[in-house]
């Protein structure tokens, strides 16, 4: 007698799954052949990190999850609700996390350490400042208008391209060897805002200054445009702890999980401006 047995699909959920992150590395699982559900406020079924009742319908059936949490895993109580939601995974069967986390801030170190305690096999993605968030977040409109505000004084920055971070992240849940693993994935040199904007208006034609703010002028231009104030302090003190200098040197992660080198962002520039990313502002910042 012959017995027909069939094993579901790996299902991957991916939360952020809409984001800068979550939506390349939900087309790298899709295109690998793994099944993906998007973890999104719009998604069905609908997850929302304030919400705890929304996490277990997007878990059901999940053996594998890329978490970004958001608004930013090093804000004040992310570590709390990053540990229950891990923990939740893992008593639901999840059994392979990966993290989207910062690099060194104390906060997002705190939400890494509630991820490891959860029980199941873990990764942490650790991503400098996104190449993208000057065609896909509000830099993009300070690009197009010719200047771009920002408290990040003279420091040096190794920007990433979010591909790679996506890369690395996909990797991790589809390939053996990446468990236990803490990969920080940064462009190949650091670029002032000031450079990078540079090498971003010799790519498109344009001319957009940098602007240095402080931190508190950051955080009351944030409230003027309707942030709440206490998340604006919060988001605030978190970049002047980002941008202080000690993430100016380049790591290696990109090479250590994928075994090649990271984009310049000399090369996203390019090709952003080919494609037409400083034409028209986009209409709303697209997370992480």
């Amino acid at each position: 007698m012959t017995t027909n047995t069939h094993t579901p699909p790996s299902t991957t959920l991916v939360l952020g799954g809409t984001g800068k992150t979550g939506r390349r590395v939900a087309r790298r699982l899709s295109e690998s052949g793994r099944a993906v559900r998007i973890g999104s406020r719009s998604g069905r079924p609908r997850f929302d990190w304030q919400d705890e009742a929304t996490w277990e319908p997007v878990l059901a059936g999940a053996d594998s999850a890329y978490i970004a949490y958001a608004p930013d895993v090093g804000l004040p109580g992310a570590d709390a609700v990053v540990g229950r939601f891990a923990r939740a995974a893992a008593a639901a069967g999840v059994t392979r996390l990966v993290l989207l986390s910062g690099r060194g801030e104390p906060g997002a170190l705190r939400s890494e350490q509630a991820l490891r305690a959860a029980g199941a096999d873990w990764t942490v993605v650790r991503s400098s400042f996104f190449m993208q968030n000057f065609t896909e977040d509000f830099l993009a409109a300070g690009v197009a208008d010719g200047e771009v505000a920002f408290p990040a004084g003279q420091t040096g920055e190794p920007f990433v391209d979010a591909e790679d971070v996506a890369a690395v992240a996909a990797a991790a849940l589809l390939e053996p060897g990446h468990s236990g693993r803490v990969y920080e994935v940064t462009g190949p040199r650091p670029l002032t805002f000031a450079q990078a904007l540079a090498e971003i208006g010799a790519a498109a034609g344009l001319t957009p200054a940098y602007r240095p703010l402080t931190t508190r002028e950051f955080a009351a231009g944030l409230v003027a445009d309707g942030a709440d104030p206490a998340f604006a302090a919060s988001l605030s003190a978190l970049l002047g702890e980002v941008l202080d200098g000690r993430n100016t040197r380049p790591s290696g992660g990109v090479r250590q999980a994928l075994g090649r080198e990271p984009c310049d962002f000399a090369d996203f520039a390019r090709a952003a401006a080919a494609a037409g990313a400083w034409r028209t502002a986009p209409a709303e910042a697209t997370g992480a």
